[in-house]
């Protein structure tokens, strides 16, 4: 009798410690089927444009950390701010029919020619001013 009692009990412990967690182990399998939405398709030349030039700036960056041109410190803040335009990009062209409107368009582009400039000031390869009878060149920035 006593093991039949202790076997009803285990049972049942192991029926209530399940149930919950099957429970919400189901509501989350199939909140994210239901919660999936498409992804944007970003369409047009901006969008590819814009995507290709901040994968070039971003390139850039790689590559002057790569060559010592620029510490970790300023690789990492200026990927960061390259990153911040693309998401700004992906977040108006999926607000916008994979498009992105022309004030928009210039607005980032400016952005990302910040950075660029940035990049090329932090290397030594920026713009330069003046006309050396001072004594040299100076940084654009």
């Amino acid at each position: 009798m006593r093991a039949s009692t202790s076997l009803k009990t285990v049972t049942l412990a192991a029926a209530l410690i399940a149930a919950p967690l099957a429970g919400a182990y189901a509501a989350g399998h199939h909140k994210g089927l239901l919660d999936a939405t498409p992804p944007a398709e970003f369409i047009g030349p901006r969008v590819t444009g814009l995507i290709d030039q901040v994968q070039g700036v971003d390139q850039g960056i790689t590559d002057a950390r790569q060559a010592n041109n620029i510490s970790a410190s300023e690789a990492q803040q200026l990927h960061m701010r390259a990153a911040r335009i693309s998401q700004a990009a992906e977040h108006v062209a999926a607000s916008d029919r994979g498009r992105i409107p022309s004030p928009q368009y210039h607005e980032l582009l400016r952005r990302l020619d910040n950075v660029d400039q940035r990049l090329m000031n932090d290397t030594g390869s920026g713009f330069m001013t003046g006309d050396g009878s001072d004594g040299g060149n100076y940084p654009n920035g």
